[in-house]
């Protein structure tokens, strides 16, 4: 390892073409680390053409914290950061992203101590905010703009290193159990040899009692992936009860209905390959980095794959539900907000989307859909229409609005918080929908089982008794919350659940493949 006085002096005589000549105006001479990143590109031309502006800022503003001296050369804490660049790999990570330039057999010391720290910087903020830019892949809006400055941030964590480099990365890496689980379970698995199992072919609908020569191929998957603790004894084909046991622990593994019948989505399940498996750990700690920036205490969390809503108290989920969710077609947005108000006894008001893709078709084909869907029509001031006042096949710019009622797709109950995609949470009348698996049939709005429930959970005694006096009424309310509730709308495909046991989602979205090529190749 080199010395720190050798060092200083190399650097001097590094940048030494970069100060004023003799015949020039004599000027004070500058401190040598500041003066080659201020020419970078000159200095450095290899390092300069790998970073963007917002990375030379974060790499000068550093030195400048630090006196604008070399960093690396004292003894054990670049073998320090090494250590710690290695156990990324747990993160889910590839520590090759991050690979240290060789101090010993480089000739320009002072770029090699800028490519260590630049390695060091980035990898801490990889760890904090993500590899990836989430605006890029999975958009979340926000209601109001983040408060953390994620420059400020990363420097802040890489002074604590400079002392005590586990203690900056154990505090750059995200601290929600959403991401510490996940990341046990990666780190688990990752050392372990891939379990091994075949496909199950596609067929008809496969009932518990029934015979089918997919079953054999069936009970080998089930026991290779731990279902099963050895393959059921008696007829070859007969999907029996050990196996339709197997399969409903499956189904409920996987967010599927958990009803022992193996139709199309429980095949497609069944038939993820066990490394793609593996990967989805991978890609899913990638969301958990992005998601716990926005992550509060106390609040609504739902997963729009999963179609599941947790309500936190303290950090600690202490409710789940079920919801139903948009189809592919009709995705339910990502986005952090603020519930604001409830609406009691709603109308429903038919978004543009739905009314020109579904009702307006609707009412062109059957003239009795408006009276049998109890829809009024609407000019743009909210004044009533003859139906047969309407151009239907140019209705120009009419509303259609359903009343209140036991028939209204919003129940009785919607949660309100802004946002520019018109969704929100709401009751539905549609509740045999829960019980099955994926729940994506919404047209971008979140339909929740029991809201009642969780209404509950968000108003206080006082605020609860008013809600129940105006439901009463039948008429439409709005009503304000005292304090308004965060809810974080995000995406992912697989959580360790209370039992320490994977809980996987199917990518309703099919968005875990293009994140998977992003981060690059299997580790």
């Amino acid at each position: 390892m080199f010395k720190k006085h050798a060092c200083y002096l190399s650097l001097c005589l590094l940048v030494a073409p970069l100060v004023a000549t003799a015949d020039e105006v004599p000027v004070e001479p500058s401190n040598p680390v500041q003066l080659a990143l201020a020419q970078l590109s000159s200095v450095c031309p290899g390092l300069a053409t790998q970073l963007d502006t917002t990375a030379e800022l974060r790499l000068q503003d550093f030195y400048q914290q630090q006196g604008n001296v070399g960093l690396w050369s004292e003894d054990g804490r670049r073998e320090a950061l090494q250590g710690q660049l290695l156990l990324l790999a747990d993160d889910g990570l590839d520590p090759a992203h991050y690979r240290l330039p060789d101090a010993v057999a480089s000739a320009n010391v002072l770029c090699t101590d800028f490519e260590t720290t630049q390695h060091y910087l980035q990898a801490l903020h990889d760890l904090h905010y993500g590899r990836l830019q989430q605006s890029h892949y999975e958009p979340l809006w926000h209601s109001q703009p983040p408060s953390e400055d994620p420059a400020l941030a990363v420097l802040a964590l890489a002074n604590t290193g400079l002392a005590d480099m586990p203690a900056a990365f154990d505090q750059a890496r995200p601290g929600a159990e959403l991401y510490r689980s996940l990341r046990k379970a990666y780190a688990a698995q990752r050392l372990q040899p891939l379990p091994q199992w075949g496909v199950v072919a596609d067929g008809p609908l496969l009932r518990p009692g029934r015979e089918d020569p997919r079953v054999p191929a069936l009970a080998r998957r089930l026991l290779s992936g731990g279902y099963l603790a050895s393959l059921p004894t008696g007829p070859a084909h007969l999907y029996g009860n050990d196996l339709v046991t197997a399969v409903k622990s499956f189904q409920a593994s996987h967010s599927l209905q958990a009803d022992g019948v193996i139709g199309p989505g429980t095949v497609a399940e069944l038939n993820v390959s066990p490394a793609v498996r593996r990967e989805q750990l991978r890609v899913n700690l990638e969301r958990f980095r992005w998601l716990a920036q926005d992550l509060e205490p106390d609040g609504i969390l739902v997963n729009v794959a999963a179609a599941q809503l947790s309500v936190y108290q303290g950090g600690v989920p202490v409710w789940q539900t079920r919801l139903q969710v948009g189809r592919a077609e009709r995705q339910t947005p990502l986005l952090k907000s603020r519930i604001t108000r409830l609406t009691l006894n709603p109308t429903w008001t038919i978004p543009p989307t739905i009314m020109r893709e579904d009702k307006l078709p609707a009412i062109r084909l059957n003239p009795e859909y408006l009276r049998q869907q109890n829809l009024k029509v609407l000019d743009s001031e909210g004044r009533a229409l003859s139906p047969e006042q309407v151009d239907w096949s140019r209705p120009g710019n009419i509303l259609l609005r359903q009343d209140a009622g036991p028939r209204n797709p919003l129940g009785r109950i919607v949660l309100r918080f802004p946002n520019p995609f018109s969704v929100y949470l709401h009751d539905t009348p549609s509740q045999p929908l829960f019980s099955k698996g994926p729940r994506a049939f919404s047209s971008g709005c979140v339909r929740v089982e029991q809201p009642m429930v969780l209404r509950d959970l968000l108003v206080n005694p006082a605020e609860k008794a008013r809600t129940e006096e105006l439901l009463a009424t039948g008429v439409t309310h709005e009503f304000r919350l005292a304090t308004p509730v965060p809810v974080l709308l995000g995406y992912w495909t697989v959580q360790v659940d209370s039992q320490g046991a994977l809980l996987y989602a199917p990518d309703i979205y099919s968005r875990d493949g293009v994140l998977l090529k992003a981060l690059g190749a299997v580790l």
